[in-house]
């Protein structure tokens, strides 16, 4: 029996009813006619002529082709196109088995490992810590958290919930330490191409490993969670045909029109990531204000990459508390650590959406109001 999800139960119930989320992690969403104002003659053709009929199970050979060109070790055909949520899952199921130990970077989207943990894997998270002016990773915990059936290691960069990008050599040491156990890699690179500093972006690690695979898709970096679409991408045949056979008990193929409009987006990709970012830097701006005029009240780690961010509230009242109470004064919704199943006064805002500066306005006065 899996649990239930504790981030999507309280999207569920607050989403489409508060008038503010300032936790959402994606970006500020693209209309239809933008993206088709971007997209350029063939997809535009495709899109005219489009057939409401079953898709290749694989993905549109087309957009295949076109992910790949985002790798350099990974061709069109080790790439599978599926909503990301599905990638997650389809995953889980073929890689590992009951009694299997996984480490996963944590905190994390909790599929990331309840899926494992419904499966009879243990999971030992690998906890970021809260340094002193960023979040850092603890290698020694990482070199501990190893045990003898220890299968699979789970990493997430640029990371949800905190916007931490880690150095290129962290990244490498990560790698080794997978490559010298023998370990799978999972790495969810949802939050790629929003790096505030382009240099600072990383290698996919399905390009840096034989046994990586990289989870990615159009809901956060090119602001599309609507066409639900995403891919995963690895060295790996073998696995790579697993997940082919266990998709035709899933959504065996991905829906037409978001065929298109993905490829029409990601050929069009240096614009809309630029969109994306700077949008992300001019919210980044404006929450680094408020949390230097409220330092006392809350501990602010600046987020390296991504559309999040996971201050902590240092103040005498239980997070989940404080943003109910947000909620209920100021209609504005934030998402508290509790959701991503961590102790303490963590809670995730998010830097993606254009009415950021007027939503943070109204946490302003609610907290200059207490």
């Amino acid at each position: 029996m899996i649990a239930p999800f504790k981030l999507e139960r309280y999207f569920a119930r607050y989403e489409f009813q508060a008038r503010y989320l300032l936790s959402a992690s994606d970006c500020e969403s693209l209309s239809m006619p933008e993206v088709l104002e971007l997209a350029d003659a063939d997809s535009l053709a495709r899109w005219q002529s489009l057939n409401l009929g079953y898709t290749e199970s694989l993905g549109l050979p087309a957009l295949r082709e076109e992910i790949a060109l985002l790798y350099e070790k990974v061709s069109a055909d080790t790439i599978m196109t599926l909503t990301p949520e599905e990638g997650i899952f389809i995953c889980m199921q073929t890689l590992i088995n009951p009694g299997d130990h996984v480490i996963g970077l944590f905190p994390a989207y909790q599929s990331l490992y309840e899926i494992a943990r419904s499966r009879g894997c243990k999971v030992t998270p690998w906890l970021l810590k809260a340094g002193d002016n960023a979040w850092e990773l603890d290698f020694d915990e990482l070199e501990n958290s190893l045990q003898e059936d220890t299968r699979l290691l789970v990493i997430n960069f640029p990371h949800n919930p905190t916007g931490f990008l880690p150095r290129l050599p962290e990244l490498l040491r990560i790698v080794d330490f997978a490559r010298a156990n023998h370990l799978y890699l999972f790495s969810d690179e949802m939050y790629r191409f929003l790096e505030y500093d382009p240099v600072r972006r990383l290698p996919p690690i399905a390009d840096l490993y034989e046994k990586g695979i990289s989870l990615s898709g159009l809901s956060k970096s090119f602001a599309l969670p609507g066409l639900r679409s995403g891919w995963l991408a690895t060295q790996d045949e073998r696995l790579f045909h697993k997940w082919a056979l266990y998709k035709d008990y899933t959504t065996i193929c991905s829906s037409a029109p978001s065929e298109i409009l993905s490829l029409a987006a990601l050929r069009a990709r240096e614009v809309i990531t630029r969109r994306n970012v700077n949008l992300i830097g001019e919210n980044l701006l404006v929450a680094n204000a408020f949390f230097e005029r409220f330092a006392d009240q809350f501990n602010w780690l600046p987020p390296q990459a991504g559309s999040i961010a996971f201050p902590r509230l240092n103040m005498p009242v239980a997070i989940d508390d404080f943003c109910q109470q947000v909620i209920e004064r100021k209609d504005v919704m934030l998402v508290p650590a509790s959701m991503f199943d961590l102790p303490g006064n963590h809670f995730r805002i998010g830097l993606g959406r254009k009415n950021f500066k007027e939503a943070l306005g109204l946490l302003n006065d609610f907290m200059l109001g207490i």
